[in-house]
Formats: C-alpha cells, sequence, structure tokens
C-alpha cells in the first residue's frame, strides 16, 4: 500500500512497491539490493557539521544514489558526492565532486529473505581516476540482517596510483516492521588509516514505499573509497538522514500516451446511478454522499494514476483496480452507512449513506 502526498503522486501504485528499504542496509555499506526492472532508485543523503563559534556555521556534505534495475537481477547506477575530504595533494584532483558510476548484479537472494545474498559491484571513479570493485554479502534471519564486503581499488583516492583494499561489516536490526537500528564500519587494509563507521536509526514510512534514516558517521561520501575511510579533520563525526525514493517508469505513462478509453466496471444490471462521485486530486470530489437502498454510485477516475473503492471492514465488494479515466459503479442493496477508501491511498476516503 501506498501513501504519498500529491507531489509524488506519480510514484504510488495499486500493489506494495518494492523499493530499497535502510531496513535492511546500514548507512555506508550498499548491500546486495538491485531496483526491480522499469525502476529507478533515487536515494538522498545528507550530512552536515557545524563549525566553533563565533560563526557556527553549518557544512554540509549531500550525496546522491541513482540506479536503474534493468531486470535478471542487475543494476546500473552512479553516486555522486558534492564535498570529498580524501582528495590529498598527490591525487592531482582539481575538485572535490567525487563521482562513482557503478553496475551490480546480485548472484543469489533478495531483500528480505531469509538466508544468504550475494552481490558483484564493479566501479569506477571519475576523481581517483580507479578501477573499483565490491563483492558484498548479506545474511538475513528473522529481524536481523548481517553484511560483509571485500573491497578492491587500483588507485586509492587521495595518492599517486596506489592500489588498496578495504574490508567492511555491518548489521541492521528491525525492532519491528517500521523501526530498525543499524551499524556499519569499513577500512582501508592499513595500519594508518582511519576507518569509517556509521550508524543509525531508521523507519519505514507506514503505506509507502519510502523509508528515511537519522545517521552519525564519520564518512563524507558513500562511495566504494570513501566509505573506507573516515574524516579527520575539521570535524570527524557528522549527522545527517537518508531519504529513498524509486521511481516506477510505467507510473509516467500517461505523460506519453493519449487518455485511454473510458472503460466502466461493475456496472450490475438494473443499477439506477444515484450518484457521482470523481476521483480527481487524489481524493474524492464529494466524500458524503447519500442514497436509497437499490440505487448505485459511480465513481470516475481523472487522476492520471489507479485508485480503487475498498470499503472498511469488507461491508461491500469492493472495486478492482480503476485506471485513468476508467469507472466503477456499486449498487447497494441495504440501508446503512458506508465508508470506503482508496488502496494505494489510503488518505483518501469516502462515505455512502443508505436510506
Amino acid at each position: 500500500m501506498t501513501r504519498v502526498s500529491f507531489a509524488l503522486v506519480l510514484l504510488a501504485a495499486a500493489a506494495p512497491l518494492r523499493a530499497q528499504s535502510l531496513l535492511y542496509r546500514p548507512p555506508n555499506l550498499g548491500g546486495t539490493w538491485v531496483p526491480d526492472a522499469g525502476v529507478v532508485q533515487f536515494n538522498f543523503v545528507h550530512r552536515f557539521y557545524v563549525t566553533a563559534g563565533p560563526s557556527h556555521s553549518v557544512i554540509n556534505f549531500p550525496n546522491f544514489t541513482v540506479a536503474a534495475g534493468f531486470g535478471h537481477q542487475i543494476a546500473f547506477g552512479a553516486r555522486f558526492a558534492t564535498r570529498s575530504l580524501l582528495v590529498g595533494s598527490g591525487s592531482g584532483a582539481l575538485s572535490s565532486n567525487e563521482t562513482e558510476i557503478y553496475g551490480r548484479w546480485r548472484l543469489h537472494g533478495a531483500e528480505g529473505r531469509p538466508g544468504l545474498g550475494v552481490a558483484v559491484t564493479p566501479a569506477y571513479n571519475l576523481l581517483a581516476k580507479s578501477a573499483d570493485g565490491e563483492v558484498a554479502v548479506d545474511w538475513t534471519r528473522g529481524g536481523l540482517t548481517l553484511h560483509g564486503a571485500a573491497r578492491a581499488m587500483s588507485r586509492r583516492l587521495g595518492e599517486s596510483g596506489n592500489p588498496a583494499t578495504a574490508l567492511a561489516g555491518g548489521f541492521n536490526a528491525r525492532l519491528n516492521p517500521y523501526i530498525g537500528v543499524s551499524a556499519d564500519v569499513g577500512s582501508f587494509v592499513s595500519p594508518t588509516v582511519r576507518a569509517a563507521w556509521s550508524a543509525a536509526i531508521t523507519f519505514l514510512i507506514p503505506g509507502s514505499p519510502h523509508t528515511f534514516s537519522l545517521q552519525a558517521s564519520n564518512a563524507g561520501s558513500a562511495s566504494i573509497q570513501g566509505a573506507s575511510e573516515g574524516i579527520a579533520a575539521p570535524k570527524n563525526i557528522l549527522y545527517g538522514f537518508e531519504f529513498t525514493i524509486p521511481l516506477h517508469l510505467k507510473r509516467f505513462s500517461p505523460w506519453f500516451h493519449r487518455s485511454p478509453k473510458p472503460v466502466t466496471l461493475g456496472a450490475p444490471a438494473g443499477a439506477a446511478i444515484a450518484a457521482q462521485v470523481d476521483m480527481a486530486s487524489v481524493k474524492f470530489a464529494g466524500e458524503t454522499v447519500t442514497i436509497s437502498a437499490g440505487q448505485a454510485v459511480r465513481w470516475t477516475n481523472r487522476d492520471p494514476v489507479e485508485h480503487t473503492v475498498t470499503f472498511d471492514g469488507a461491508a461491500e465488494p469492493g472495486s478492482p483496480v480503476i485506471p485513468p479515466n476508467g469507472s466503477y459503479v456499486h449498487r447497494f442493496d441495504k440501508p446503512g452507512t458506508y465508508t470506503y477508501h482508496c488502496t494505494p491511498h489510503p488518505f483518501m476516503k469516502g462515505t455512502v449513506i443508505v436510506r
């Protein structure tokens, strides 16, 4: 089920939407998850610190991840960090903007499924001019997921052509279906490198495919290299959040096609339609209608996304999915008050009073 604001309505679906959940991935590990075919996953990580007085300036570290699923457990994506603190004088870099292009092939398992998951992630770091890679594993049982990763880089960021390896591990503990805690640590295999770490409390937004986490970390970048070394100065603890947004591309198809032909669902024989209810702007226009027993109500979908008419408490059989420009007719034979909602958008509610 999906609960979204009107600004995000085009992301909605009539069934639960599959999307990356931070309940199954700690902040600095990519995990084994790949988007379904036709889904673009957008993750926004924002970390910051506050300088000492008297200015108390906020220094921001935004990170963006975009990945698209192509089926067969394969995804391609990119990570972008606007402020990489790992750039050293030997890197030859003229910018602190760090971009990593990557692919991922999940060889086994699925997010949330009990047992073992395995994925390989080849990548290229444009700032370091380095061919990178990661092999990730996770193991899920009940409310616990354990993670591990081995990483390799042909040219370590901030150095002049030195290859490197790194190891990382972490866990997710789901306290209930909506709240979890997680932590991870990763480090280059070098005794002189400060390890990167993170800890988070995560929330699943009820009725939606979105997850949100509050984080503390000493890593300023979400790339394979950036999540392998903690920053030392000017501030070694960053605070922030991460928000996950799946974009199901089929929801945008009305933008590129003419309006679908009208279709009427339900329409029992001999039904006298006594009230019309439009589904528009993600609400039922005319939330309460009154009719007589034996009469019918017609709902018409004026939105570019699918809706349903689902009666609370199974008082009446509900509608199937009503496509854009479609309608649904239902006859009420018994007096009473019938409340209903839209399954993919449960904040849409209405009432039919039958006298």
